[in-house]
């Protein structure tokens, strides 16, 4: 496939595959796609680790890195990282923490005494950069951000790099505001993805933001996408490839924990919610007895962002092993009511293009085609 972004980055299709896991992220690019891993969970020393494990194991194929470096956040002029965690954790109402040990005990969840030691990740501007001076250190091709345009001196330190930079948008005003900072790529995210969403449908959004850009960016078309007709729907709509992650949750390679994955195979595409019960911003996640309290009329709210996700942070490995599983959830699209078989990612990859393929192929029928 000849695609603008095939070009740029020498891959064979134009597939993105963002991960978590390292090992997910190397099996795509080596399948020819670009695996991206998402930077998020891993503190600068954890992440050089899994950059320089990539180094070796993509086979000299091109990959990316995402980070979440938000627009808007509470905190964000509490100085540095290292004094940004206790001004925050000082910000957390009491009523919260009560009301998330209750629902806890409720299900049965152990107590525990350990701290998860991850409360803030890089939920900020102040975290997330770090991540990026590592990422940076590494041949990576790709720098990827969501939550907003990524600040100015990011994108131009990527360009001095020789790396190109995608930014996450859910309407068109944020797609403009990302080309005005000098984003390279837009990746046009609809509502249907997992994570953190806006409210616009793909179908919809997708040629929005297309036109909104302009012929000169690059925009992948995200949200909604775990087959080759979904691709090509994509790809009808203007973008030059597909952005994707939920597929890959279910795929040999994944770390995806393993009280989520039978949820995940079992779903259907009605099971996912858009919720702030996670981040404190919209994402979507499978339905749960978490979603649901978090909702409920005893719920005190959800908290800003990077807030939400301090308070519950060492909750989350304590509902991943134990209690009645009712709370578990995870983060997902609702294109996993298609999500049933688990697969080496390499073989999802030649399924979207075989699928992709056929698609044309039944198009060219109907117009007349060669």
């Amino acid at each position: 496939m000849r695609t603008r972004v095939t070009e740029l980055f020498g891959i064979e299709y134009p597939i993105f595959a963002f991960s978590h896991c390292r090992d997910v992220v190397a099996a795509v690019s080596r399948a020819g796609g670009m695996g991206v891993l998402g930077a998020l969970h891993f503190s600068p020393e954890e992440l050089e680790l899994e950059l320089k494990w990539l180094d070796e194991n993509v086979g000299g194929k091109p990959y990316g890195v995402d980070t979440v470096m938000p627009a808007k956040y509470e905190g964000g002029d509490l100085g540095d990282a290292e004094e940004l965690l206790g001004k925050l954790q000082g910000m957390i109402p009491e009523e919260n923490r009560r009301f998330l040990e209750d629902l806890l005990a409720e299900h049965g969840v152990e107590p525990s005494t350990e701290s998860a030691g991850k409360a803030l990740l890089g939920w900020t501007d102040q975290t997330a950069r770090p991540q990026v001076e590592v990422a940076l250190r590494h041949p990576i091709a790709l720098l990827a951000n969501a939550l907003g345009p990524p600040p100015a001196d990011i994108v131009e330190q990527a360009h001095e790099h020789g790396v190109k930079v995608a930014g996450l948008a859910s309407n068109a005003r944020h797609a403009r505001k990302q080309v005005d900072v000098g984003v390279d790529i837009i990746v046009a995210q609809g509502t249907e993805a997992g994570g953190h969403t806006g409210d616009v449908a793909t179908m919809v959004l997708v040629p929005e933001i297309v036109d909104a850009v302009g012929e000169d960016t690059i925009v992948l078309a995200a949200g909604g996408i775990g087959s080759g007709r979904q691709m090509a729907a994509g790809m009808a709509l203007g973008a030059d490839g597909v952005w994707t992650g939920s597929i890959w949750l279910t795929v040999d390679e994944a770390d995806t924990p393993e009280r989520a994955l039978p949820k995940l195979l079992e779903a259907t595409s009605r099971d996912t919610v858009r919720s702030r019960a996670w981040t404190g911003k919209p994402a979507r996640f499978l339905k749960s007895a978490w979603t649901e309290a978090w909702e409920s009329e005893k719920s005190p709210g959800y908290l800003p962002m990077p807030l939400q996700f301090m308070l519950i942070a060492d909750a989350l490995p304590r509902i991943a092993r134990s209690g009645d599983g009712e709370l578990v959830t995870f983060p997902v699209g609702q294109i996993v009511g298609s999500m049933n078989q688990i697969k080496p990612a390499a073989q999802v990859v030649y399924d979207l293009i075989e699928e992709y393929v056929e698609a044309i192929e039944r198009l060219n029928a109907i117009t007349g085609a060669d």
